[in-house]
Formats: C-alpha cells, structure tokens, sequence
C-alpha cells in the first residue's frame, strides 16, 4: 500500500507533509506534489499533516483517479526534501472543486 496525494493539493501545496517524510517520498511540481509509490513505506505521518486532506492511502476510493498521476509525474518531477513556502493564495484555493481541470500544470517545481 501507498499514500496518494489527490487534487485538493493543486494550487494550495502547503508542504506539511515534506517536513514529516521519513523517506522522502514527495515530488514538487509547479502546484501540486506527488508520493512516488515505490518509495512510500506507508508509514501515514503525512496524512494528518497535509491542511487541505489532499492525502489519502490508495486503498480510498478517491485514490484510484490519483494513483497512475503520481506515478507518473514522481519520475517526472524534481524530489523534495524540506518545505518551501506555500503559494500566495492557497488558502483561497484550499477546498475548491475541480481543481485538477482548472489549474493542473505538468511542469515541474524547483525541488529542494
């Protein structure tokens, strides 16, 4: 099993969940992170750390429209390994539905 980070992470990427990664399974891209799932030890510690619950395990239902996303883009995008600072408005994004087709970016974040 791995953790799956979902679309409630686009536009907010508040990196909690960076800080708290026993293994540094988390990739940066331009808004939004993702869990590469051969790295996760599904230890959880990044669950109840991410504000906006972007975070769910795979065996979630809402997982599964995630899961070949952070796959993908975990071979695509830069590891991160600290937090960074978190977008200007992402609380005004924090909640907002259908994010995934409104902001989704391919293009990768700065990494640490």
């Amino acid at each position: 099993m791995t953790y799956v980070v979902t679309e409630a992470c686009i536009k907010c990427k508040y990196m909690d969940c960076v800080e708290v990664c026993p293994v540094d399974c988390f990739y940066e891209g331009e808004n939004m992170l993702v869990i590469h799932p051969d790295e996760c030890i599904d230890c959880g510690v990044c669950e109840p750390e991410c504000p906006p619950k972007a975070i769910v395990p795979d065996s979630d239902p809402q997982a599964q429209a995630w899961l070949a996303l952070n796959a993908e883009y975990a071979t695509k995008w830069p590891n991160i390994t600290r937090k960074g600072t978190p977008p200007p408005d992402a609380d005004e994004h924090n909640g907002e539905a259908d994010k995934f087709k409104k902001y989704f970016s391919p293009n990768p974040g700065k990494g640490s």
